[in-house]
């Protein structure tokens, strides 16, 4: 059984392992492609941004984008492997509120991150803060239906919640004036490869992830799958035949492997 990689600050070179892991790489590419068309000139916050491959991916087009983690190896990881003049990479206390001025940037970006919040409410209204009048908020995050059961808690260990459209549309309603939602969906034969880890991953952790089970007991219990398969899942590199172009984010995708969402704040 496969679990999601360890590697939730992306690696590129650890995605080139398989197929399936190659598809979870073009996923996040998908996100920062869609972002370009909202970035260019802006001042930029990467919030969470990992390994900050994606963050150096829009540096080019951002007036000034800084990325930021609250994993001290990754910040590190990025200022070492990324450089440009407009480019900055921070390390940030999950506990604290954002060190910015308010109104400091015209666009944050949240990519994979929102389903790791247990405190929502206050991880939306700390990035209102920090948003200028009329700045986006564009949150990616996985979409649930395609990756668990009804009440199923997540299979991902790292993951707090993973959450449906209508659940993302209304959290982010109560701290922004505009919505704009659209799923992440693409090539029919593509997109198998990741229904099918879905599929398989959410069935074989059922007993593990049902809600009866307190939080940490499910993480244990699937630290326990992840280390008795860890070492058994290490694939070498494979030829891959397809590439970003199969991904396309859409207002009615189906079936969706990840919401997206871009939130205003208005005007004043």
């Amino acid at each position: 059984m496969n679990l999601e990689p360890t590697g939730e600050r992306l690696l590129v070179d650890a995605y080139q392992a398989s197929a399936e892991r190659y598809l979870i790489y073009l996923f996040h590419i998908a996100a920062y492609r869609f972002a370009s068309q909202h970035i260019r000139d802006k001042r930029v916050l990467d919030y969470g941004c990992g390994s900050g491959y994606g963050t150096n991916m829009l540096a080019p087009m951002a007036r000034s984008i800084l990325g930021v983690d609250v994993a001290e190896e990754a910040v590190e990881h990025a200022r070492k492997t990324y450089s440009a003049e407009n480019l900055s990479f921070r390390k940030v206390n999950p506990d604290e509120e954002l060190p910015f001025e308010d109104a400091s940037f015209d666009v944050v970006l949240s990519f994979q991150v929102f389903e790791h919040v247990t405190d929502t409410r206050r991880y939306l209204e700390q990035t209102r803060r920090v948003l200028a009048p009329g700045g986006k908020l564009i949150l990616v995050t996985p979409d649930r239906r395609t990756r668990l059961l009804p009440l199923q808690r997540p299979w991902n260990r790292f993951h707090v919640r993973e959450y449906a459209p209508a659940e993302i549309k209304t959290l982010l309603g109560d701290c922004f004036e505009t919505v704009t939602m659209a799923g992440m969906g693409g090539n029919p034969e593509v997109l198998a490869i990741e229904l099918k880890r879905c599929q398989k991953t959410k069935w074989l952790t059922l007993p593990f992830t049902l809600p009866i089970w307190p939080d940490r007991m499910r993480v244990a219990l699937l630290d326990l799958i992840y280390r008795i398969r860890g070492n058994a899942d290490r694939a070498t590199s494979v030829p891959i035949s397809f590439d970003e172009t199969s991904i396309r984010i859409e207002a009615d995708a189906w079936p969706s492997v990840n919401i997206v969402a871009v939130a205003q704040r208005g005007a004043r």
